[in-house]
């Protein structure tokens, strides 16, 4: 038994397709087979299921691979702390963000972070929180930047600050004639927000309960309520631009430069303000505690830069 079938066959089962799998782990096909089949063979059982149409993980086989899953974690432990040894900042830091933070963070926080740390290469992900989750249980990530609360065995967080929300909106929107918007002024109908499985959409209907009541508490005429088309805020605020409707982003998503004048505006909500608390998570394993201050610091400071040329586009 090696760490190499063990990582064969936690890849086979999360695919279910020896093809994929095998792409998965830069093998080709027939030597995955043949190294899982060598496996089963060792230990006496069958680990999968194999018709022409669908590969199925057996009762047993699925205990073997959540157990190989946590060998290969611990693995990746004894790498970290090997690395520990070495100069923390002197290697490449693997971070992910979510969606609605990512495109927003990371052009301020890579030059940012290459002034703090100019030998650590910063490798970025942007994704689901879901999936970010896993990725950083299973070391695939350093650490992730997410939207808090964030809760997950063996993981701290750390906020790094507090998001206001801003009702996007086309010039001349009857509810631009406002300097600040209510929530519950907020239209039901010509609304646009994520689609479901969207962290963000979730934020703001948590942070809105006002929207939700008027909208009507069964899930299906939420839905059918609010236009859920966009895929990203990038989406949301072309829908916006063109006339479609309202929606509500976070206020790093805003920039005036992303449109020519006279199609968008944005006001602040009335007291008390929707916000984000946006935040780091990492392993409480992790052995590299000065990357994630040196993360964190760069992306507080991230911060403060971008309220500031916020403020100097409010102003103008």
């Amino acid at each position: 038994m090696t760490l190499t079938e063990l990582r064969y066959i936690v890849t086979l089962a999360a695919e279910k397709h020896f093809g994929r799998a095998a792409e998965r782990c830069y093998v080709s096909q027939p030597t995955l087979s043949v190294a899982v089949k060598k496996l089963e063979e060792e230990l006496g059982v069958t680990l999968f299921e194999r018709s022409k149409s669908h590969i199925t993980v057996t009762d047993t086989g699925r205990r073997v691979v959540e157990q190989a899953q946590r060998v290969l974690d611990q693995v990746g432990v004894i790498k970290d702390i090997a690395q520990a040894g070495k100069d923390q900042l002197s290697t490449s830091l693997r971070v992910g963000a979510i969606y609605t933070v990512g495109p927003y963070l990371f052009p301020h926080l890579i030059p940012e972070l290459h002034r703090a740390a100019p030998e650590m290469p910063l490798y970025i992900e942007e994704n689901y929180t879901a999936v970010l989750r896993e990725k950083l249980r299973h070391s695939e990530l350093d650490a992730i930047i997410v939207a808090l609360p964030f809760n997950e065995p063996e993981v701290v967080t750390l906020p790094l600050y507090d998001e206001p929300f801003v009702v996007l909106m086309p010039e001349g929107h009857p509810l631009s004639q406002f300097d600040e918007i209510e929530v519950a002024q907020l239209p039901a109908q010509d609304l646009l927000l994520l689609g479901p499985g969207h962290c963000f959409r979730d934020q703001v209907l948590a942070a809105c309960p006002e929207l939700v009541e008027k909208m009507g508490r069964d899930q299906s005429t939420l839905n059918q309520a609010v236009i859920t088309e966009g895929s990203s805020l990038e989406t949301i605020r072309h829908m916006v631009a063109s006339g479609m409707g309202i929606t509500v982003i976070p206020h790093s998503a805003y920039r005036k430069d992303r449109f020519a004048g006279g199609l968008l505006t944005t006001r602040p909500f009335a007291q008390p303000t929707p916000f984000r608390t946006v935040g780091i998570a990492w392993r409480v394993t992790f052995p590299r505690p000065k990357a994630i201050d040196i993360l964190a610091l760069a992306a507080g400071q991230c911060r403060v830069v971008d309220k500031k040329q916020a403020s100097s586009e409010d102003a103008a």
